[in-house]
C-alpha cells in the first residue's frame, strides 16, 4: 500500500475478506473496532498454565535443605537443597510468595540470587515461569534420582533496603526465605530435613527438634514443610534462656551481654503471662513453645507468630530501662495469644494448602484484632505492662479511631485487604486512606464484645468465656482448625444469645461515624483529654522518637522537626503541610519540641495563631496554624464507685 493512502474501511473489506470477518468477529466479542486503517490492534498473546495445581499426597522422598549461615560480616546466606525425583520429565519447583503471618504475597523473591540446578554433577538448564516469576521450571533427565539446587538469600546490609537478618552479633533463619518445594504437593505432605551452619560458639533456639550437632552444624529432624516455615530460628554470640513452665522458654539473643540482664521480678512476669494464657485458654496446641526476643538495635524488627514459638525484637535495653516505660511490651503477649488465634484457629479463606496460593484476608479482625485485644489485656493480667498504662493504650485506641477522617469512606472490613494493597509501604495520609485498621478497630470492637456479654449475663460470662470456646478446642491437638464468620457468631450464641451477626456486621462491614466505644460506658469510664501526657504517652513518644500531637495540632514530629504525620482535614493539612515537611522555626525560636508544645500551650484561648517556618525539598516557607485548644491527650476516667467491667477484665484470672 502506497504509504500516505488512506483507504476507506468499506473498500478494504471489499478487497479483503478476512478483514471484514475479523471486524464481525471483533464486534460481536466486544472488542474495539480500528478507529482507522493503519492502527495497530493488538490480542492478548495466550499462555499455558504449567504450574502443577498443589494435591494432598505425600512428596516422595525427603528434602534436605542445608543453610551456611556463618557470613555475618555480609549478610550472604549459602543454601544447599537435594530434593529427591521419582520420575524424568518436566519438574516446577516454586520459591514461597504468600508468608504466614504476613497475609500478604511478600515472598523476597528478589534476594534470591546464584541460582544453580544440578544433578549427578551436571548442570541442568532452568527457566522462571513467565507469568508466575516465584515458579522455576526443570526437565530431570533419565536415571537421575535427586537435584541439587543451590543459590545465596541475601540479607539487606542496610534499614532502607529491608529486614536485616544477620548481624555480626544475631541471626534469624526463617525457613521459607532459604528454601524451594515442589510444585503439586500440598506443603503438609512435603518432609524436609534441615541443617543450619552457625558461627562457632553461637546459640541457637528454634521449635524443631535437635537430631545432632556437632560444632556449628545443628541438624534437626525431618518435619513436613508447613512445620519447617512455622519453625524459624534465632541465633547469637549473647544469650540467656529462662524456663517460663508449662514446657514455654523464654530465649533471648542480644548486642551485647549488659542487654541480657533481666531481674527476677521482670522473668516473673513473664512467667505470668505463660499461666494467664492457658487458664484463658484452658489448652495448648503445643509440646513446647519458644519465645524468640532479640534485644536489639542491628537485626531487624519484627513480631511474627508460629504454633510452637514467636519472633520477637525489642529495644537492646527492655530489661535494663524496664522502669522507663512499657510501650511496646504488650508483643510477647500478642504473638502468643496467636498460637492459638492465628495459628491453630485460621479463617478459612486464610488458609491455602501452599505458599502460592492466594490468601484472602476477610477475618483478620478476629485472627488480628481479638490478639491485638489480648495482647494488652494479658500483659495487665501478667504484669508485663501497668493496668492504668493498659487502660491509657486503650484511650489513645479509642479516641484515635472515633475521630479518624477515613471512617467517612473506608469500613473497617476493606482495611483486611491492606497487605495486599499497601504491604505496609508509606503512606501520604494514612489517617484518610486507612492502614490495616483491623488491628486496633477490631481490637475495640472486641472490648464492645465483652461489654455486651458482660451485660446480657449480668457479669456471670464475659470473652473470657468465648475464648475457651472457641480457642479452648481438641486439647493437645498440634494441627489447624479453621472457621468462619457463622462460627464465631454460633460460639458468641453459645456464650450469649443475641443477635450477635448484627451487631459485628454493624461494626465491621458498615460504614459507620463513630468507632466501637459502648465499652466505655459500660465498663464503668469516659473519655475524656488532659493537657498532660500519662506515662504510658510518654514512654510511647519516647520509643517512636517522636512529639505526638494528634489529638491538638493533628500531626506527629519526629527529630530534627520531620513531620511523620498530617490528620487530614486538621489545622497543618489546612495550612499546606504534609509529612517529609521539615519544621525549622516555632514563633520565631529554632524548632524544638519543648518549644512546639510552648508555643500551642501560648496559642491556647487566643487569636494569634502558631507561627511555623517550614522547609519542603528546597523550598522555605512561613504558615500560621490557626489552632487555639491547646495540648489535648486521652484517658479513661472513672465514673462513679460501681463494678467496673473493665477492671474486671484487665484482672488477672484466678
Amino acid at each position: 500500500m502506497t504509504p500516505g493512502l488512506r483507504v476507506q474501511p468499506e473498500t478494504m473489506m471489499r478487497r479483503f475478506p478476512l478483514f471484514a470477518l475479523a471486524l464481525a468477529l471483533a464486534a460481536s466479542a466486544g472488542a474495539p473496532l480500528v478507529a482507522q486503517v493503519g492502527q495497530a490492534v493488538p490480542q492478548p498473546l495466550p499462555y499455558a498454565d504449567t504450574i502443577p495445581a498443589p494435591r494432598d499426597i505425600p512428596y516422595p522422598g525427603t528434602i534436605r535443605l542445608e543453610v551456611n549461615a556463618t557470613d555475618t560480616t555480609r549478610g550472604i546466606f549459602q543454601v544447599t537443597e537435594t530434593i529427591p525425583v521419582a520420575q524424568a520429565g518436566p519438574m516446577t519447583l516454586l520459591y514461597p510468595k504468600w508468608l504466614p503471618g504476613n497475609h500478604s504475597p511478600s515472598g523476597p523473591i528478589a534476594s534470591v540470587a546464584g541460582i544453580s540446578f544440578t544433578a549427578n554433577g551436571r548442570a541442568l538448564n532452568w527457566r522462571r515461569d513467565p507469568v508466575d516469576v516465584y515458579a522455576f521450571h526443570i526437565d530431570v533427565p533419565q536415571g537421575v534420582r535427586e537435584i541439587v539446587v543451590r543459590f545465596q538469600h541475601l540479607s539487606a546490609v542496610a534499614s532502607g533496603q529491608g529486614r536485616v537478618e544477620m548481624t555480626p552479633n544475631i541471626l534469624n533463619i526463617q525457613w521459607e526465605k532459604v528454601s524451594f518445594y515442589p510444585a503439586g504437593y500440598f506443603t503438609r505432605g512435603i518432609t524436609m530435613q534441615a541443617t543450619a551452619l552457625l558461627p562457632d560458639g553461637w546459640q541457637a533456639a528454634t521449635s524443631l527438634d535437635v537430631a545432632s550437632r556437632d560444632g556449628g552444624r545443628v541438624s534437626y529432624r525431618p518435619v513436613p514443610y508447613e512445620t519447617l516455615v512455622d519453625s524459624p530460628m534465632f541465633a547469637g554470640r549473647y544469650y540467656r534462656r529462662e524456663d517460663l513452665g508449662h514446657n514455654v522458654a523464654l530465649n533471648i539473643f542480644a548486642d551485647a551481654p549488659r542487654y541480657l540482664a533481666a531481674t527476677p521480678e521482670q522473668i516473673q512476669a513473664h512467667r505470668n503471662l505463660v499461666e494467664q494464657e492457658l487458664r484463658l485458654f484452658g489448652t495448648q496446641h503445643f509440646n513446647r513453645y519458644e519465645f524468640l526476643l532479640a534485644l536489639t538495635d542491628e537485626l531487624g524488627g519484627i513480631g511474627l507468630e508460629h504454633l510452637r514459638s514467636s519472633e520477637n525484637s525489642a529495644k537492646p535495653a527492655y530489661f535494663t530501662e524496664w522502669a522507663q516505660g512499657s510501650a511496646g511490651r504488650d508483643l510477647l503477649a500478642h504473638e502468643s495469644t496467636h498460637s492459638w488465634n492465628g495459628k491453630y484457629r485460621r479463617g478459612a479463606d486464610l488458609w491455602t494448602p501452599n505458599y502460592n496460593v492466594p490468601m484472602r484476608d476477610s477475618l483478620l479482625w478476629v485472627y488480628e484484632g481479638q490478639t491485638q485485644f489480648w495482647g494488652y489485656v494479658l500483659s495487665a493480667r501478667s504484669g508485663l505492662m501497668p493496668v492504668q498504662d493498659v487502660r491509657d493504650a486503650l484511650a489513645q485506641t479509642a479516641a484515635y479511631y472515633d475521630t479518624l477522617p477515613g471512617r467517612q469512606w473506608r469500613p473497617l472490613v476493606d482495611t483486611t485487604n491492606d497487605p495486599i494493597i499497601n504491604q505496609r509501604r508509606p503512606q501520604s495520609w494514612t489517617s484518610w486512606q486507612r492502614s490495616e485498621d483491623y488491628y486496633s478497630e477490631g481490637q475495640l470492637v472486641w472490648l464492645d464484645v465483652d461489654a455486651k456479654i458482660r451485660e446480657l449475663t449480668h457479669g456471670a460470662r464475659s470473652i473470657n468465656d468465648f475464648a475457651r470456646a472457641f480457642f479452648g478446642i481438641n486439647p493437645g491437638d498440634q494441627g489447624l482448625a479453621t472457621y468462619t464468620f457463622d462460627d464465631v457468631v454460633t460460639t458468641l450464641n453459645g456464650v450469649a444469645p443475641f443477635d450477635w451477626a448484627t451487631f459485628l456486621h454493624d461494626r465491621v462491614d458498615a460504614v459507620r461515624p463513630h468507632a466501637p466505644l459502648d465499652w466505655i460506658a459500660a465498663g464503668g469510664y469516659r473519655l475524656v483529654y488532659r493537657d498532660t501526657p500519662s506515662d504510658y504517652w510518654k514512654s510511647r513518644e519516647q520509643a517512636r522518637k517522636i512529639l505526638d500531637l494528634t489529638f491538638s495540632l493533628g500531626m506527629t514530629i519526629g527529630e530534627g522537626g520531620a513531620v511523620r504525620t498530617v490528620s487530614w482535614d486538621s489545622p497543618p493539612f489546612n495550612a499546606g503541610l504534609t509529612n517529609g515537611t521539615t519544621i525549622v522555626a516555632v514563633n520565631g525560636d529554632a524548632y524544638s519540641h519543648d518549644n512546639m508544645r510552648e508555643a500551642i500551650r501560648a496559642a491556647q484561648g487566643t487569636r494569634t495563631p502558631i507561627r511555623l517556618l517550614v522547609k519542603q525539598g528546597d523550598h522555605y516557607r512561613e504558615v500560621s496554624i490557626d489552632y487555639h485548644d491547646g495540648l489535648r491527650y486521652p484517658t479513661l476516667e472513672r465514673v462513679g464507685t460501681g463494678p467496673s467491667g473493665l477492671d474486671a477484665l484487665l484482672s488477672p484470672i484466678d
